[in-house]
């Protein structure tokens, strides 16, 4: 009983141990490991049990759960812990009434033997719906399996013994804080943990079975949510391919730009000429950010900006600098002063580029939603006006 003891602490260690890493969800997010003190639930709850005891293997007696001669009541309470979104251990006792069957004339409804008991049990819950579809502090439907271990004693004859569990926990989200509990478990018990010594052997030689049924409520204490953080791996992967684009785009717009040279040197200076060379230095350029920053995510993004601070120093022309923050995080006033201050920082660039201050003008339009991925919106945009 020691050994088994000791086993079941070591591995609620293990598993309290492996969940304070960060769990990984969708959408290019994850969520931050909360301190030790939240993410605590109390939970209570009433079930029906019925026991299938060693005394009966090989007798043909009736299994079926359904009886009215094994219908027990019970209660039980429970207190745990989620480590993430994913990963939780919780200590349960349960009891009280118990109802083991002897002989054939149980179904008659004789030979009943009521006992008193309780058991004491340690479960790793494995929150599969967070796991598999993503964190979501709203939704609905928690489907959490379990397994775990712990110790019994039948009050009404001092036996005692180790058991073994498996369950799930069907969980219905009422609140911020209350959820509805449907639990479904089967404890493998030691034998003679049903009140009786007369079983084929003792310990694990034989075994009783107890299973229940239980409606309950859970309450969170403390704070229930994660932090959810964004992905930086991700999100630089997607700024890699913006920038990856920007730069073909900018080979390109030099290939035409010395197309244009050449024509402007060998032909007339048409119309239709000066047309296109106005359409290529007005294209705004972008400058990317991350999310709720306003250093420059890379420098290459700095690479179109110079091409076009070149132009507009050698023309003396006006730059307008418009900054941008996402419409996705944030308030309406914490963006709009991110936009406005990613627009000095850019102005900042272009004046170290040899652009005199009086030729830039910036303004701040807060959050946006105009590209997709919701991260291209974090960003400035430098054009030529004139």
């Amino acid at each position: 009983m020691k050994k088994l003891l000791i086993a079941l602490a070591f591995a609620g260690a293990s598993l309290a141990s492996f969940a304070q890493t960060n769990s990984v969800i969708a959408n290019k997010s994850s969520v931050a490991t909360n301190s030790f003190w939240n993410n605590w639930f109390v939970q209570a709850g009433f079930d029906w049990n019925m026991w299938y005891s060693d005394q009966e293997h090989g007798h043909n007696l009736s299994k079926n759960p359904f009886k009215s001669f094994r219908s027990v009541p019970g209660f039980s309470v429970a207190v745990g812990k989620w480590f993430t979104p994913g990963l939780g251990l919780r200590v349960k006792g349960q009891g009280l009434w118990g109802r083991r069957v002897d002989n054939d004339e149980a179904t008659q409804g004789e030979a009943k033997a009521g006992t008193k008991y309780w058991l004491l049990e340690g479960d790793a819950l494995f929150n599969l719906s967070n796991m598999v579809a993503g964190y979501n502090p709203k939704r609905v439907y928690n489907l959490i399996p379990f397994v775990g271990g712990g110790i019994g004693r039948c009050m009404s004859t001092d036996f005692e013994g180790m058991l073994l569990r498996v369950g799930i926990l069907n969980q219905f989200r009422v609140s911020k804080n209350i959820a509805i509990n449907v639990e479904l478990g089967w404890n493998r018990c030691e034998g003679d943990l049903d009140g009786s010594g007369s079983g084929t052997g003792h310990g694990w030689v034989s075994h009783d079975n107890n299973i229940y049924a239980e409606l309950g409520l859970t309450y969170s204490l403390g704070k229930t949510t994660w932090e959810v953080t964004p992905d930086v791996d991700a999100i630089n992967a997607e700024h890699q391919a913006a920038l990856d684009a920007l730069n073909a785009k900018l080979r390109d717009a030099e290939n035409e730009n010395s197309n244009l040279r050449t024509q402007l040197k060998t032909q007339p200076k048409t119309q239709t000429v000066t047309q296109s060379v106005k359409e290529l230095i007005t294209t705004p350029v972008s400058v990317f950010f991350e999310i709720g920053k306003t250093n420059v995510a890379s420098q290459k993004d700095l690479v179109n900006v110079r091409a076009l601070a070149k132009y507009a120093k050698e023309n003396n022309s006006k730059i307008l600098v418009t900054g941008y923050a996402d419409s996705a995080t944030g308030t309406a006033e914490i963006n709009h002063k991110l936009s406005v201050k990613r627009a000095e920082i850019v102005k900042e660039e272009l004046i170290k580029m040899g652009i005199p201050a009086e030729n830039i003008s910036t303004k701040g339009l807060g959050g946006v939603e105009q590209l997709s991925p919701v991260s291209f919106n974090r960003r400035a945009t430098v054009q030529i006006t004139e």
